[in-house]
């Protein structure tokens, strides 16, 4: 790994998804808030040009120029003056992986590609499988060409256009489309036979071919041009796990940036695994630290209880292993069936079992891909898990193995192991996770649902961990990719504390209002809880996603009428039940208080511990949202300015639903962090010491600053507070304040009921 402490990486960062409803000038009016609130950098989506209307900027249409609708090169000019004039740094979001391709004549390289096919000077930029014949278009509604039309040069179906190859506009539109470079087909075949890869299942989102240096330089020159002129300070790589070579795109992207720019690589880590060693980066987006900092605010004790109450509910135990290698399966033998055909015509002998084998390979990794020849314990492992799956199937998968370590290098390698981490993430982020709803604070983006939370030993090794190996890595609570925010899951995280209350409660509520399956409503309960007050509208359209993702009994492709009635249905009858209401907001209100306490301490542990803490756009307040477009709904920013200044008059808010509370703890530890760098050095716990010790986290960051939070709050509370318990503070003597009180602390080991008597979080720190 590098020398992350040689990088120039910021004390924190603020993630901000620009659009055309959150400009660049937007960002320029926010800078004087974001400083105040203490913040290092600003973090940007990304900012090329990208689909009309887009609100995250993932699909890019030409990477050689800003998006207009952010506020083109002028814009961007402004704002980089005006986050230099603030004496800010700015990190920039980048997706290397593929381009936006819904509307072709938007992106004028795929335009060129299909009017010209392998002629075009762009035929090599994409990944397509030219041997397979025309580009496949999943766009007809069904099978028939009988709504095409020819308009001048182009080719039209409905709002659709597609260009026509010079020479080959004669005749009916039938026979022109015969003619050209590309078929277009009815919408569901994409699946099963799409000739180019592409973005996990979305077939908008063609794959490009960075692993070719004049590719690499055409796709990046724009942003490297930033880089060169000073603007850019870091960068963030989106998904890594779908590039051909990620090790090689990282070295090539570390010689181009510099040894000194701040790198950051999208990738999800399974429990216990590390970047690969070869990579020069500064270390990852965060999720890792999501899963320990939230998980130590979990009660394994609820875990007997929330186990038996779903099983119950959907009449049968499986465990998570299980319910994702099931839903791995089905997404491999559906929606990434075309991949999987790819992949097995480079096996010799194609045949049904060939692509069998292949299935069951890539659902067999334990991590969501190896980067051979590193990480070949990985192979192992999957093919092992598919051998016992399908033992018939030994002698393919052992021979897929050899070839693939004989050539690691080789398209067979290169396709296996970009096409594992789409089967990871559809089968278990996008499946099980809405399907396995045990406890869904855990169904996070890098979480394991399985482990019931994280003892204080796990995170304080995780951390020191941390601090020794990866210091400068992002670390994160919430991201525009969350399944839920980070005060959702810390709400959700009471009912591990009282789950009996809870099973009783979802007991008589999902047999006044069942949903059309019992996954379902396990799912629908908790986030009515963890995200209450919510509205019809946002309710229904998170359920409507929710029980396609999950597709038990309707699903994105194929759409049961009846089922998503019900589904869509379901928010306005239970929301229209006076009676349900009112016992819905009595629970909200007993959960709510131990679930603020939660979040204030996710809050502190985040952003004291060793890496570099982000703040998602809106986050500083308490705020309840779900999956994705929920998360991305528009910020109040002039509640957020006017607590602010509140703060920096002196007042100290309650801990309630405005949410100033959560607002002074995450402005009084950014501003330390940017202020006083040198004290967040180092790492150790700080055990507490008495009967409640086991309520308390704490850990020192050199001998001048401590952190400490309250965790299992309905368990202290039950056993009448902290009693005698004391917090023992390291190399104590000397002064001590709370920067988020402002209050001294006297004595060497305070009573913790004294340290936490107005907030369950502080932040002590020696004068400088």
């Amino acid at each position: 790994m590098p020398d992350a402490r040689r990088t120039a990486a910021p004390s924190s960062t603020y993630r901000l998804q620009f659009s055309k409803d959150t400009t660049f000038d937007d960002a320029v009016g926010l800078l004087p808030y974001l400083d105040a609130l203490g913040i290092g950098a600003l973090y940007a989506s990304p900012l090329l040009e990208s689909g009309a209307g887009s609100n995250h900027g993932y699909d890019v249409v030409d990477p050689t120029r800003v998006s207009a609708e952010r506020g083109g090169e002028e814009g961007r000019r402004r704002l980089v003056d005006a986050v230099r004039a603030a004496g800010l740094g700015f990190v920039l979001d980048i997706v290397p992986n593929h381009v936006g391709v819904d509307v072709p004549k938007a992106n004028p390289w795929w335009w060129d590609v299909l009017r010209l096919g392998r002629d075009s000077e762009h035929a090599a930029t994409f990944d397509v499988d030219w041997d397979a014949g025309p580009i496949l278009l999943p766009v007809l509604g069904d099978d028939s060409l009988d709504d095409l039309a020819v308009e001048g040069d182009e080719l039209r179906y409905y709002e659709h256009a597609f260009p026509i190859a010079p020479g080959t506009g004669g005749g009916t539109p039938q026979e022109v489309h015969e003619r050209q470079h590309y078929r277009l087909v009815n919408w569901k075949r994409g699946a099963a036979e799409l000739t180019y890869r592409r973005f996990f299942d979305v077939s908008t989102l063609a794959a490009v071919r960075v692993e070719i240096p004049e590719i690499f330089e055409k796709t990046h020159r724009e942003v490297l041009r930033w880089v060169d002129a000073g603007d850019v300070d870091g960068i963030r790589v989106d998904h890594p796990d779908g590039l051909s070579d990620p090790g090689a795109y990282m070295r090539r992207l570390r010689a181009a940036i510099g040894p000194d720019r701040w790198l950051l690589v999208e990738k999800i880590l399974g429990v216990g695994e590390d970047l690969p060693p070869s990579w020069p980066v500064d270390g990852t987006s965060g999720y890792e630290a999501l899963r320990e900092v939230q998980g130590v605010f979990v009660d394994p004790d609820g875990a007997g209880l929330l186990t038996q109450l779903a099983a119950e509910h959907t009449g049968g135990r499986q465990s998570l292993h299980g319910a994702e290698h099931d839903a791995r399966r089905e997404v491999a033998g559906t929606i990434l069936a075309a991949e999987v055909r790819r992949i097995a015509g480079l096996v010799p002998g194609d045949t049904d079992r060939t692509r069998d084998a292949v299935a069951e390979l890539l659902c067999g990794f334990p991590v969501y891909r190896s980067y051979l020849p590193e990480g070949r314990d990985s192979l192992d492992v999957a093919v092992s898990v598919a051998r016992t799956h399908r033992p018939d199937l030994a002698d393919v998968l052992d021979a897929i193995r050899a070839t693939m370590l004989a050539e690691p290098a080789g398209e067979l390698a290169t396709r296996v192991q970009q096409t594992s981490g789409m089967v990871m993430a559809k089968g278990v982020e996008d499946t099980a996770f809405y399907r396995w709803n045990r406890f869904v604070a855990l169904n996070e983006v890098g979480g394991d649902p399985s482990r019931f939370g994280v003892s204080p030993g796990e995170l304080h090794t995780a951390l020191a961990v941390r601090e020794a190996s990866w210091p400068a890595t992002m670390t994160t609570l919430s991201t525009h990719d969350a399944k839920r925010s980070e005060d959702v899951r810390a709400r959700l995280a009471v009912l591990a504390e009282i789950p009996g209350e809870w099973a009783d409660r979802f007991r008589r509520w999902s047999a006044a209002h069942p949903l059309p399956d019992p996954s379902l409503d396990l799912l629908a309960w908790q986030n009515l809880v963890g995200a209450w007050p919510i509205s019809e509208e946002r309710l229904a359209s998170y359920l409507g996603k929710a029980s396609k993702e999950a597709k038990l009994v309707t699903s994105h492709v194929e759409a049961v009428a009846e089922v998503d009635e019900a589904v869509a249905a379901w928010p306005a009858a239970v929301l229209g039940d006076a009676a349900l209401v009112a016992e819905i907001e009595e629970f909200v209100a007993r959960v709510s208080g131990p679930g603020r306490s939660n979040s204030l301490g996710q809050k502190l542990l985040q952003i004291a511990g060793p890496g570099v803490p982000d703040v998602y756009q809106g986050t500083e307040l308490f705020e309840y949202s779900l999956v994705d477009p929920d998360n991305r709904r528009p910020v109040d920013w002039a509640v957020r300015r006017d607590l602010l200044a509140g703060l920096d008059g002196g007042a100290l808010p309650d801990v309630d639903a405005d949410g100033a509370a959560k607002l002074l703890v995450t402005a009084r530890a950014l501003r330390l962090r940017r202020d006083r760098p040198e004290v967040f050095d180092g790492y150790r716990a700080v055990p507490a010491q008495g009967p409640a010790a086991a309520h308390a986290v704490a850990f020192a960051r050199s001998s001048s600053l401590v952190a400490v939070a309250t965790r299992l709050p309905v368990g202290l509370a039950a056993r009448g507070g902290w009693g005698d318990t004391v917090l023992p503070l390291p190399d104590a003597a000397g002064d001590w304040v709370d920067v988020v009180t402002g209050t001294a602390v006297e004595g060497s080991a305070p009573a913790l009921a004294t340290l936490l008597a107005r907030y369950p979080v502080a932040l002590l720190v020696r004068p400088a």
